[in-house]
């Protein structure tokens, strides 16, 4: 579960892994390996991943399915533009 949600969170932020692994300061086989469940991250690392991603460490272990997005600095007109947005992708998925 992990590793699934490492590289579906690095897929849609559009980044490979050699650039996710080396704002991580790791190799890319090392983010590889995660992402293939062959070894886990250390718990310093799961918390720099979720830091990375701004979700919390339950989403990544799959513990939650709340992905939290984070609003810090923007406005109150800002917020409820992206809420707006966010409901209408739910609402599109209904019909």
């Amino acid at each position: 579960m992990l590793g699934e949600n490492i590289q579906k969170l690095r897929k849609s932020f559009s980044i490979s892994q050699v650039e996710f692994a080396k704002a991580l300061g790791v190799t890319k086989q090392c983010v590889s390996n995660w992402e293939n469940s062959y070894i886990q991250p250390s718990l310093d690392m799961l918390v720099k991943i979720a830091d990375y991603f701004k979700v919390s460490t339950d989403f990544l272990l799959g513990r939650t399915q709340n992905n939290p997005i984070s609003t810090e600095g923007l406005s109150d007109k800002e917020i409820a533009h992206i809420t707006l947005i966010v409901q209408d992708i739910i609402n599109s998925k209904l019909k």
